[in-house]
């Protein structure tokens, strides 16, 4: 068209092509993370959350409107903040002092956590609001309050300090607090700013001219990074003012002038949650926003709501965002090992499928489901190519051979990408036309003569470097087992070993021959194996399609099926790769492992930085840095520099959060005696005990990995995706339970189970004892005089004995119930229970049900013990859970909250019936109701 040469046109252009960079930029400064909603499916009862503390323990403190809640991962613990006036319970701010005391500033004072319960303090003399609560490493509190700023020192002592003479002024309602290191306080009513040294007992007013009288503008917060503070304020966004000037200015525009909560990270960055913007990041160096996240309507895992009341960017990578009734939601912002690759603004791998990749310095060529990608960090150059631009989206493998890289598809043939000039072309051979169009290249690889090996849907084919074909093996003139070649690997020695879809043969360089007649008796070389890796030390590993993993050395002499872990069963192997350390990384389709071949297997997770736990076949690359690349479901992820210093920053022991006695929660009875070291103390009548436990991961639960010992002699168990432990009729005594992350010793936690009996019944035993050693005496003494009596006397005492055992035994079989007696009494127990309902009142024990049914406590204890193999509070919740699936096909859901249809299951608690849901079905009812709706 006449024209598009014009400068005019040119430079209209070059305008739009930079107006969509911006807009690219734009959008990806914007959150690309996925953001996991907590919510009253989840166990959280109030959904407005209005302050976020993490304690030295790991655990999650929330406020929220009306209670405090504590969540460890899996489970809340609830405490209400009690009061007549539900307007002045909103929590505040949470602080922590030492030894992990926890305290609470509300609209009605101050709080400390109890070990059941808030706890008032201070009453007499700090009244009404608490908004800031600061602590110092003395252990000394500084407290915001309505009527000024109150010190409690460690003595417990409190003094106070009065910012405006006139007592009942509003400039004495304190709303935000911020410490220097001299101790000096930077103290903010709602509109004023005052300077607080204790040491010197002097105070200092500093007005803002800012602060128009005629508009609506309050303090909100404030942090202080080096000699700057930094302002946030409801209706006038950010401000700044110099320490050393003395003077007030505006900061950087977020977007929105409404900002509820402001942190800092102490050195750059400046963390802000905005009424009606999401949350932004703003760096105080560069004077920018350098990351916001907002709701997206399009994408169902971004932020929740823009309308964000708290925030906190915790110190183990976890990004938490607090809503007005929406909820708590959580990211995974900077945490673990692992990183998901993007070179903004061009390019970002999150939620792609990764299926191929080549690393070469600072090129990255990535292959997905969806197309390549070419990255050139170095010179700054992007490329992206998929159908039409080729025939096959979907890139299988990718390498680099000389100065260009080698493509394969799926079903669209062979490409060569050229880096220097940005371009594609299809693969031909020297000798013209090849049978390269429409194949599927599953793998390539260099030999020893540096020609080139594809494998094809059509065969094997060795190439040199100018494109002449040297060979083509088919099952027609070779051995090869089958035309469709998936894998081929040079080993150390020069041999090749070849992957088909009917199994395994090997090349000889010596004779270039393919050989299938090599393989001993029970090598595994008739299965279809995906990929093959050899480590350091010359030990060969198949990776079958299906099944275990299959390790030989180069000669075949010791071979063997492998499985390292219980961990691997029943998973698909995706690859098997080594590190500089010389362990090995495993991939699957459900779970990433590292392995010291030894002892030592570590599982990683959404904690650890992976997006997703599925591995396809992609093999993983290791760069020259020696970082590794693994291609993921949800992206390119590579594992960081400092990969071991993050692997060990999550210092918290396994958390044990709670105990059940009986099926019934008992704060009290579980006690920490020193970090790590929890103690429970039983009765010898209630020994029914289920333990309650998190990593502090924060990550899923179908995802999380222990290892528990009973008693120090005991092995230790495995236990995955499990966050609870069940013991039955545990005998009287003193017992050990330790559990920990799988592969970290430190984590370990230790509960001692202590099962007493009273007081009157060791007296009544040890009478008992008594009473019986006495008699043993006696009989000791007959026993003698007995032997002096004929040997007549003797064989009929002997005959008599015999007669009573018989009796004993037949007495004892009377007692016992039949299979078919225990049917009978089980479909009469599970008749009643059905027609008359038994089951939805919450107080039902196994007394009522035995006058109910007609049967006795005793034979209803056999019949759930050792008849069905499950406990009585099993048996009657398990048809609660069937009550509550009932509910739900009848749409009950969608007319009642989940606390009521709770109550009309029967459950007497919010967390029996999450524990027990969880246990039945796997997962949290929320998410069963998703799904249960999705399929609706």
């Amino acid at each position: 068209m006449k024209g598009t040469n014009s400068p005019v046109y040119q430079f209209g252009l070059k305008l739009i092509l930079i107006f969509c960079l911006w807009v690219k930029v734009l959008v990806l400064s914007a959150d690309t993370f996925t953001f996991r909603n907590i919510s009253s499916v989840d166990g959280l009862p109030d959904l407005t959350v209005s302050t976020i503390y993490k304690d030295s323990k790991g655990y999650l403190w929330l406020g929220t409107a009306t209670s405090v809640e504590r969540f460890d991962g899996v489970r809340f613990k609830h405490y209400p903040v009690y009061g007549n006036n539900e307007k002045l319970k909103w929590v505040n701010v949470i602080t922590e002092t030492g030894g992990n005391q926890l305290w609470v500033g509300t609209e009605t004072g101050l709080w400390r956590v109890g070990v059941e319960k808030l706890e008032p303090v201070y009453r007499d003399s700090i009244q009404g609001i608490v908004r800031e609560i600061l602590s110092d490493e003395k252990g000394n509190l500084y407290i915001g309050s309505g009527d000024g700023v109150w010190i409690r020192k460690a003595d417990e002592k409190l003094e106070r300090v009065i910012l405006d003479a006139r007592t009942l002024s509003p400039d004495n309602a304190v709303v935000a607090m911020c410490r220097e290191k001299n101790g000096a306080l930077w103290v903010f009513t709602k509109r004023e700013m005052y300077w607080v040294s204790f040491d010197r007992k002097q105070k200092k007013h500093y007005p803002n001219p800012l602060m128009n009288d005629k508009e609506p503008c309050t303090y909100r917060g404030v942090v202080s990074i080096d000699d700057k503070l930094y302002i946030a304020t409801l209706g006038k966004g950010l401000f700044c003012f110099d320490k050393q000037s003395e003077t007030f200015s505006s900061f950087v525009d977020v977007g929105c002038n409404l900002i509820n909560k402001l942190s800092t990270d102490g050195k750059d960055l400046l963390y802000l949650s905005t009424d009606g913007e999401g949350v932004a990041f703003v760096s105080v160096k560069q004077k920018k926003v350098v990351r916001t996240f907002r709701n997206d309507p399009l994408h169902g895992e971004s932020l929740h709501s823009n309308s964000v009341y708290s925030l906190l960017l915790d110190r183990d990578g976890w990004l938490w965002v607090g809503f007005y009734q929406q909820g708590l939601d959580v990211t995974n912002y900077n945490s673990g090992a692992f990183s998901v690759y993007d070179y903004p603004p061009y390019f970002d791998s999150r939620n792609l499928s990764i299926r191929s990749i080549c690393i070469s310095g600072k090129e990255k060529l990535i292959g997905t489901r969806s197309g390549g990608y070419y990255v050139d960090e170095a010179r700054g150059r992007y490329r992206f190519f998929a159908k039409p631009e080729i025939r096959s989206s979907l890139i299988l493998c990718c390498e680099k051979f000389g100065d260009e890289y080698y493509i394969g598809t799926y079903g669209g043939g062979l490409y060569k990408f050229h880096p220097e000039t940005m371009t594609l072309s299809d693969f031909v051979p020297s000798e013209g036309e090849g049978p390269f169009s429409n194949d599927n290249i599953s793998c390539m690889a260099e030999d020893s003569e540096r020609h080139i090996w594809f494998c094809t849907s059509s065969g094997l084919y060795c190439y040199d470097k100018q494109g002449k074909q040297l060979k083509h093996y088919t099952t027609e003139n070779s051995s090869l087992p089958s035309n469709s070649v998936f894998y081929i690997l040079f080993d150390s020695s020069g041999k090749a070993w070849i992957c088909t879809n009917n199994g395994l043969a090997i090349w000889e360089p010596s004779d270039g021959r393919i050989r299938t007649d090599v393989f001993p008796e029970g090598f595994i070389h008739k299965q279809r194996i995906s990929s093959i890796y050899e480590d350091s030390e010359q030990q060969l590993y198949f990776v079958p399609d299906k099944g275990e993993l299959f390790v030989s050395d180069l000669q075949m002499t010791s071979f063997r099926y492998w499985s390292p872990s219980s961990l691997l069963f029943e998973k698909n192997l995706s690859f098997v790769v080594e590190d500089k350390d010389k362990w090995l990384w495993i991939g699957t389709n459900d779970g990433l492992y590292r392995y010291d071949k030894k002892e030592v297997f570590i599982p990683y997770s959404f904690a650890d930085g992976v997006p997703n736990p599925i591995f396809f076949t992609c093999i993983p690359e290791i760069d020259e840095q020696g970082v590794i690349w693994f291609g993921n479901s949800k992206g390119l992820i590579s594992l960081r520099k400092d990969w071991r210093m993050r692997e060990n920053k999550n210092t918290y022991r396994v958390g044990i959060s709670g105990v059940l006695l009986e099926g019934e929660e008992q704060d009290k009875a579980l006690e920490e005696t020193f970090p790590g070291q929890y103690r429970v103390a039983l009765s010898c009548w209630r020994r029914h005990l289920t333990l309650l436990f998190s990593d502090l991961t924060y990550t899923d639960v179908p995802h999380t990995f222990y290892e528990y010992q009973w008693d120090d002699n005991g092995e230790w168990q495995r236990l995955e995706g499990k966050s609870e432990l069940v013991f039955y009729d545990l005998l009287p005594g003193s017992y050990k339970l330790k559990i920990r992350r799988m592969g970290e010793p430190d984590s370990a936690s230790v509960l001692t189970v202590d099962i007493s009996m009273p007081m009157g019944y060791r007296l009544l035993f040890g009478g008992i004892a008594l009473m019986l050693l006495v008699l043993a005496a006696i009989g000791y003494y007959l026993v003698k005089i007995r032997q002096r009596a004929t040997a007549a006397e003797t064989g009929v005492g002997k005959l008599l004995a015999e007669d009573e055992e018989l009796e004993e035994e037949k007495k004892e079989k009377h007692i016992s119930l039949t299979q078919e007696e225990c049917e009978q009494l089980l479909v009469k127990v599970r008749s009643c229970m059905e027609i008359q309902k038994l089951y939805i009142n919450p107080d039902l024990k196994i007394g009522q049900l035995s006058d109910k049914t007609g049967v006795s406590v005793y034979l209803l204890s056999y019949l759930f013990n050792h008849y069905l193999n499950s406990s009585y509070y099993d048996f009657v919740n398990s048809y609660r859970i069937e009550e509550f699936n009932r509910l739900l096909e009848k749409g009950e859901h969608t007319q009642y909250t989940l606390q009521a249809l709770i109550e009309k299951c029967g459950f007497s608690s919010r967390t029996s019936f999450f524990r027990y849901f969880k246990k039945v079905n796997g997962m949290s009812p929320g998410e069963y109701i998703r799904k249960f709706d999705e399929r609706k």
